[in-house]
């Protein structure tokens, strides 16, 4: 069974701490606490987060600088962050905020279910793109196993070759539907194979 995403909660103050896990507690999700930016830092050390929902107003390192710190180091770049912040603060703390990296910004009181709603999608990436690290790491074996002392080196360069071609032409068919506008119905099929695509291509890039 596939570990359950994580979300950090980081506030100065403990009723909005119980009031986020509490608008969290119908996910599939494990809220961690941290009562400070420092705590955040800490705990984002020794655990994975698929999101983190910063307050913007804290004692000491507020949610800015602890953002600018998350974004500084390798292993946390690419956690999204979700800014929470009182709405009268001041008018320039949504532009500092995605400044700093945030991708969201809400202002309490802020309504539960768009709140939830908001981390649903993120955490439904997050799981996505587990269950492709996993896919590939699985290929990778795979291929060790069915390829091995090496082999496989000129069989993957072929087969991204391959997938290369695939791709400029999916480009060109996307540019020749654009010009014709309505005349060829391809918009669902086009979708679907762009995916595909992507997720090949995403195979390929972690195999290499």
């Amino acid at each position: 069974m596939a570990e359950r995403a994580k979300i950090l909660l980081v506030d100065d103050r403990e009723e909005n701490l119980i009031a986020l896990e509490a608008i969290l507690s119908s996910l599939d999700v494990v809220a961690v606490r941290a009562r400070s930016g420092e705590e955040a830092l800490k705990a984002l050390l020794a655990i994975e987060f698929a999101l983190i929902l910063l307050d913007v107003r804290m004692p000491g390192m507020d949610g800015f600088e602890t953002a600018a710190h998350i974004k500084r180091r390798e292993r946390t770049r690419n956690i999204p962050i979700i800014f929470l912040t009182v709405v009268d603060s001041a008018p320039d703390y949504a532009f500092r905020g995605y400044a700093a990296g945030a991708v969201d910004y809400l202002t309490k009181p802020f309504d539960p279910w768009v709140l939830r709603a908001k981390v649903s999608v993120f955490v439904e990436l997050y799981n996505m793109n587990s269950r492709l690290a996993d896919q590939a790491a699985l290929l990778r074996d795979r291929l060790a196993v069915e390829l091995p002392d090496g082999t496989g080196a000129e069989v993957l360069p072929e087969l991204s070759r391959r997938l290369t071609a695939v791709e400029e032409e999916l480009t060109r068919v996307k540019e020749l539907t654009a010009k014709t506008q309505g005349a060829i119905p391809l918009t669902g099929p086009l979708r679907d194979l762009s995916e595909r695509v992507l997720h090949l291509r995403a195979g390929f890039d972690a195999l290499s």
